[in-house]
């Protein structure tokens, strides 16, 4: 398993700081996996000053510090190249550089995506909650993004039922969002994995919970949109879900409610559930193919 020293973390989060150039995070992620070394972009990206400049903090040595105080809160700082980022997320071209861990890592999760909307009906309540069970059956991780309804359901189910649950947040690592979900944060961060993108810090934006919405399609094998609205970001995560190649189930509840969903029907890989049953059947054959793939790749490798 592969593990990054600790200078190209520092070189990686300096290199995010900076933003040599005026680059984006993800051209940086994608300038950072193509050379397989965050401190060679460092190098050729900024090169060193003719003169220091007095008072001015040196960017890898500021970078090494940060890391060292993230780690002392008691969070783990995963890099794109890390041998235990997640291997799905890998994939996605949204792949964030960093991610803020706190709970039991596990680089090839299994794990079906479970969301919908905050103000969802005791109908969709229900059937999230009996989805991450299902999932749990079945050995799936159940991932969901710690907000109010539809996420809340799931993540509790799975915990009831003995199974592993990931949050992925659209805040800092550090910030508990929405306040009235500080304990099963905590109870995520010690039972299951607690994820973020973002600097430990990072407030809440309207702008985070949608990159949020594409790291949780990335991370899964599938998205199971139980209940949203037209403007909800499940409907963001189905559509980007799509873009990624992931198949995306629609609840009937879904598909009535929404013309975007109605939209989405027929497109490669986007399925229709007509009731929990249907949910359940769907994602079993997804996952049972799933593994199946994975088994014939370890054969080829092994």
């Amino acid at each position: 398993m592969k593990t990054v020293s600790s200078e190209e973390r520092a070189a990686l989060v300096a290199l995010l700081q900076v933003r040599p150039q005026g680059l984006r995070w993800a051209d940086i992620t994608a300038e950072v996996v193509e050379a397989g070394s965050a401190l060679a972009v460092w190098h050729r990206l900024v090169p060193p000053a003719l003169l220091p400049v007095p008072g001015e903090a040196n960017p890898l040595e500021a970078a090494t510090r940060d890391i060292q105080e993230w780690a002392g809160q008691g969070h783990t700082m995963l890099t794109v190249l890390d041998g235990l980022y997640p291997e799905r997320l890998r994939e996605v071209h949204q792949a964030p550089p960093v991610l803020f861990a706190r709970g039991s890592l596990a680089g090839d999760d299994l794990a079906v995506s479970v969301v919908g909307s905050r103000a969802a009906s005791e109908r969709g309540l229900a059937i999230a909650a009996s989805v991450a069970e299902g999932l749990v059956r079945e050995n799936v991780t159940v991932v969901a993004g710690l907000a109010a309804g539809i996420d809340t359901a799931a993540h509790r189910a799975a915990l009831d039922a003995g199974g592993r649950t990931v949050a992925i947040i659209g805040t800092g690592i550090n910030k508990v969002y929405p306040a009235a979900n500080r304990a099963l944060h905590e109870e995520i961060s010690s039972r299951g994995l607690l994820l973020s993108q973002f600097w430990p810090d990072a407030p809440p934006q309207k702008h985070t919970f949608l990159m949020r919405n594409a790291t949780m399609s990335g991370y899964g094998l599938a998205t199971v949109v139980v209940e949203a609205g037209e403007h909800s970001g499940a409907r963001a995560q189905a559509r980007m879900a799509v873009e990624h190649g992931r198949p995306v189930i629609l609840t009937d509840l879904v598909v009535e409610a929404n013309t975007w969903a109605r939209a989405l029907v027929g497109r490669p890989g986007v399925h229709v559930a007509s009731g929990l049953g249907d949910v359940l059947t769907t994602v079993g054959e997804l996952v049972s193919g799933e593994s199946l793939i994975d088994a014939a790749l370890e054969r080829l490798v092994s």
